[in-house]
């Protein structure tokens, strides 16, 4: 297997930033104890407090899919609509 990085970048609408961060956060413990997860961390931008990023490391593709349709990322999808200006996220391997 081989082990996958995940960037994502997710900018909250201006209005909304507080109500983005408080379920960006919900997400860590549980995301922490699955299956897999290397690490899983959020940052936010010093300078546009919109500005999240998750920093996260799998053990496998795999194990990051089964992460990524779990009810507590449904939940955060659920809960942010609408709240979410921008998302991109990329799949990235070490290479040095």
């Amino acid at each position: 297997m081989t082990q996958l990085t995940i960037v994502a970048n997710i900018k909250a609408n201006p209005d909304k930033i507080d109500l983005v961060k408080a379920e960006l956060l919900k997400l860590i413990e549980t995301t922490r104890s699955e299956n897999g997860c290397i690490n899983y961390d959020l940052h936010q931008d010093n300078d546009n407090p919109a500005h999240f990023m998750f920093y996260e490391n799998w053990e496998s593709r795999e194990l990051w899919q089964i992460h990524m349709n779990a009810p507590h990322l449904a939940a955060y999808m659920q809960a942010t609509e609408g709240a979410v200006a921008e998302f991109t996220l990329n799949e990235m391997t070490v290479i040095g």
